[in-house]
């Protein structure tokens, strides 16, 4: 078993790479961990070529969105290090929020019955993300997932819908965010997957 490791800036970037990770190969999500300098490591795990290939369409995802990803495969980690790379759980009482995440199985479950699309704005400012939220759920008929916050100002906003709705809520809401704040991702998944699914702010 490998582990996968793709470490980008900003909470979006690193959600849309995994989706392509685990739409390219039979990988599965280990955690998530934010790195507190507006970052966020994927860990994942599988047999060494399906987690090669999905780390590598993951960095170039991440690229495009300009996430600056730094990613590594390690084809049989010895348990010592394990040690290190599987965090426990960990909560940030300034940004009231766990920084390590582990996949629920039970939020995918849920969500994957009911979730055609989601849509992530993320900008660095709340003033920006909150105008372009509610921007988004003025266009169209959507509803918000959760907020997750990296430090640093970043602040992603995650909607649900069908594609259509979902689509026209984020283009709505990005152009207040670019507006009022620096916008740091605006994006859509159609048909998300299990592991980002799992790994949703509730």
């Amino acid at each position: 078993m490998a582990i996968g490791l793709l470490e980008t800036t900003g909470w979006t970037p690193a959600m849309v790479a995994l989706d392509t990770m685990e739409k390219t190969a039979r990988v599965r999500v280990r955690q998530a961990e934010l790195n507190d300098f507006l970052g966020v490591v994927i860990k994942l795990e599988g047999p060494l070529d399906a987690v090669s290939s999905a780390v590598e369409a993951g960095r170039r995802v991440a690229q495009t969105m300009g996430g600056r990803p730094v990613v590594s495969v390690l084809a049989s980690p010895s348990e010592t290090a394990m040690g290190a790379i599987d965090s426990p759980a960990e909560f940030n009482p300034l940004i009231q929020q766990a920084v390590v995440t582990d996949p629920s199985k039970e939020v995918a479950a849920t969500m994957n019955e009911s979730v055609e699309a989601l849509g992530f704005i993320e900008t660095q400012g709340f003033t920006a993300v909150f105008d372009a939220i509610d921007t988004a759920c003025k266009a169209a008929r959507v509803e918000v997932v959760g907020k997750e916050k990296l430090g640093g100002g970043y602040v992603t906003v995650v909607i649900r819908g069908d594609v259509a709705a979902v689509t026209a809520a984020i283009e709505a809401g990005k152009g207040r965010a670019a507006h009022l704040g620096t916008l740091i991702a605006a994006h859509v998944i159609a048909r998300p997957s299990d592991s980002v699914l799992s790994l949703l702010p509730q």
